[in-house]
C-alpha cells in the first residue's frame, strides 16, 4: 500500500516535471539546429584569407567562449533593451544560446578544415573543382567525421546548459524540479530530473555513435 502511494506521487510530480522538459528539449532542438551552420558559416570567415573578416571571427569567437553563457544570457535579456531591443524570455534564451554555442561550433569546425591534407585542395583544383566543390564534395565530408567526437561533447554540455535559463524564470525542467521541491520540501523531484537530463544525454550520445559509424567511410 506504501509502495503504491509513493509510485502515485511521483506520477504526480512527473506531469509538471514534463511541462518543464519539453521547454528544455525545445531550447536545446532550435539552439542545436541554428548553432551549427551558423558555426559552420564562422568557421570559413575565420579560415577566410580576408583578414578584417578572419580577424572579426576571431575577436567573436574569443569574446563569446572567454565569457560566462549566464552574463551572456542576462546581457541579451537585460542589456539590449536598454537599446531599445526588447526580446521576449524564450527568443533572448535562444539568441543567447545559439551566438555562444555557435562560436564553440566555430573553432571546432575550423580544426576539422584544417587538418585536411593540402594536397587534397591541390589534387581538387587540377580536376577543375572549384573552392565551393571541393569543400562541400571531398573536404566538409572528411571534417565531419573528425569533428563528431567534440561535437557530440558540446551537444551534451548543450542539453545540461539549458538549465541555465531559471535565471530568466523561464519554466524549464530544472526550475519546475525547483519549484516542487520547494513546495513540498520533497528531494524526489531533483532525482526525476536527473534521469530525465540522463536519458536525453543518452539519446544524443547513441545518435553521434551511430553518426560516427555513418560517416566511417571517409577515414583515410
Amino acid at each position: 500500500m506504501e509502495l503504491l502511494f509513493e509510485m502515485s506521487e511521483i506520477m504526480r510530480m512527473v506531469g509538471p516535471l514534463l511541462e518543464g522538459c519539453q521547454v528544455t528539449v525545445e531550447i536545446f532542438a532550435i539552439t542545436l539546429v541554428l548553432a551549427i551552420p551558423l558555426g559552420l558559416f564562422l568557421a570559413m570567415g575565420r579560415i577566410s584569407t580576408i583578414k578584417p573578416l578572419s580577424k572579426a571571427v576571431e575577436l567573436y569567437n574569443w569574446v563569446m567562449r572567454g565569457t560566462p553563457l549566464m552574463l551572456q544570457l542576462l546581457f541579451v535579456y537585460f542589456a539590449l533593451p536598454t537599446f531599445g531591443v526588447r526580446l521576449s524570455d524564450v527568443s533572448a534564451a535562444l539568441l543567447a544560446f545559439v551566438l555562444n554555442y555557435a562560436a564553440y561550433f566555430a573553432e571546432i569546425f575550423r580544426a576539422g578544415i584544417q587538418s585536411i591534407p593540402k594536397g587534397q585542395y591541390e589534387a581538387a583544383k587540377s580536376l577543375g573543382f572549384t573552392y565551393a566543390e571541393t569543400m562541400r564534395h571531398i573536404i566538409v565530408p572528411q571534417m565531419i567525421k573528425r569533428v563528431l567526437p567534440p561535437v557530440g561533447n558540446e551537444t551534451i554540455t548543450l542539453v545540461k546548459d539549458t538549465s541555465l535559463v531559471y535565471v530568466l524564470a523561464m519554466n524549464d525542467l530544472l526550475r519546475a524540479a525547483r519549484t516542487i521541491v520547494q513546495r513540498e520540501f520533497d528531494m524526489t523531484p531533483f532525482f526525476i530530473a536527473a534521469v530525465f537530463y540522463l536519458a536525453m544525454t543518452f539519446v544524443v550520445t547513441r545518435v553521434f555513435s551511430y553518426l560516427e559509424c555513418r560517416y566511417a567511410k571517409y577515414e583515410e
